[in-house]
């Protein structure tokens, strides 16, 4: 069996991993489990899945989860607060580790697993928008494997087994343009929280959803296949495919064009990533491409969709400029949902914040500055969304 442990085990990543786990009990075991503040989904998890190991980000919520789960034998390690994610991360004989934890929260993690010789199903696209520069050399040092976790660069990364290095050319990652995708651009003046959370094919997080609201999410995944194919920013594309039925798509030198197909699932980039280089046979539901019916796609429009190219910009001036973006991003989604801005002033605040960003001298910033620029910004998004809301 597969030893495994889990960031972010009660939100929507964690959650469908363990799906997976309880699925296939004779190939995966559950070592470590994360979680933020939810403590009665944690203690089912806990009583469920037997890890050795937990921590709980929310300190104060510590003595509810040990009452909970009293009647537990043998107990877990319990840990509270950053420092028992790291914990967990790094704990134990744990094979791989899936970084479910949404934001930049999950870098810090990450690096703990990687330079405890763990493998990463990387389900945290900050991870690398932020951490590039620093996680990729340690990922070679230590000798670990990055397998993403994601539907859409497990799209490319499942299409590129068996292309030579030199074969591949564009990637073309596909959006479904979230809920906004038949709006108007004018009416986005009006948009509520509400609308912003009404996807209309995947399940997601809260942020993660507004983020598909505003294309942000694509812009990211952009700067995140930059690292991990290795891929120029001019040969990576962005689609819109409202079905999200391919997930992902490569161009080869010789213009051949591969996709990974499948209806919205995250289990099934989960399970490639846990499983891999193995296909575990499983009884989900088969894609049928008459009931799929129609496949369409167009480009994305750019005055709808500004995050996109704020996402490229960041990326083409490297550095630190990319955690810049993340946290401006992170910081004023969270404005948002809280209603504390409009859904419009998202972009304004993450632009203004980049435009005031001084970069570093050196062209790869370490691990400290990475964490100083994600500081920086939250502090100044929360500046800028001041000035917006007045």
């Amino acid at each position: 069996m597969k030893a495994i442990a889990i960031l972010g085990s009660t939100g929507s990543i964690g959650t469908q991993t363990l799906d997976i786990v309880a699925q296939y009990p004779d190939l995966f075991r559950v070592v470590g489990l994360a979680a933020g503040r939810n403590v009665a989904m944690l203690a089912e998890q806990i009583r469920q899945f037997r890890p050795e190991i937990v921590a709980l980000c929310e300190a104060e919520k510590l003595p509810e989860l040990q009452a909970a789960i009293a009647e537990v034998n043998p107990q877990p390690i319990l840990l509270a607060g950053n420092e028992g994610v790291v914990e967990v991360a790094r704990y134990g004989d744990a094979e791989i580790v899936v970084t479910g934890i949404v934001g930049c929260a999950g870098l810090l993690p990450t690096v703990a697993a990687i330079e405890a010789g763990k493998n990463i199903a990387l389900a945290n696209k900050e991870t690398l928008i932020a951490g590039g520069p620093v996680v990729l050399p340690l990922i070679e040092k230590h000798g670990v494997k990055l397998f993403p976790a994601d539907s859409e660069h497990s799209a490319i990364f499942q299409c590129l087994q068996g292309v030579p290095k030199s074969g591949l050319k564009r990637i073309l990652l596909t959006a479904s343009g979230g809920a906004f995708r038949d709006w108007p651009v004018e009416k986005l003046e009006l948009v509520t929280v509400a609308d912003a959370l009404k996807h209309p094919n995947w399940s997601m997080g809260r942020k993660i959803t507004v983020d598909s609201a505003t294309l942000m999410n694509k812009g990211l995944e952009v700067i995140e296949a930059h690292f991990l194919f290795g891929m120029a920013y001019e040969n990576i594309e962005i689609v819109i495919h409202p079905q999200s039925i391919i997930h992902s798509l490569i161009e080869l030198q010789d213009t051949s064009v591969l996709a990974q197909l499948g209806w919205p699932d995250m289990r099934l980039p989960l399970l490639y990533a846990l499983s891999y280089p193995e296909r575990i046979h499983t009884d989900w539901e088969r894609l049928d491409l008459v009931k799929a019916g129609d496949l369409t796609f167009k480009e994305p429009d750019h005055q709808k969709y500004p995050c996109m190219q704020l996402a490229y910009a960041a990326g083409r001036a490297g550095g630190s400029m990319p955690a810049v973006l993340n946290a401006a991003n992170e910081q004023a989604v969270a404005l948002f949902l809280a209603e504390k801005i409009r859904f419009l002033d998202i972009a304004r605040c993450i632009e203004t914040v980049c435009d005031r960003f001084t970069p570093q001298n050196r062209p790869t910033p370490s691990l400290d500055d990475i964490v100083a620029a994600d500081l920086w910004a939250r502090e100044e998004a929360m500046a800028v969304s001041q000035q917006l809301s007045n």
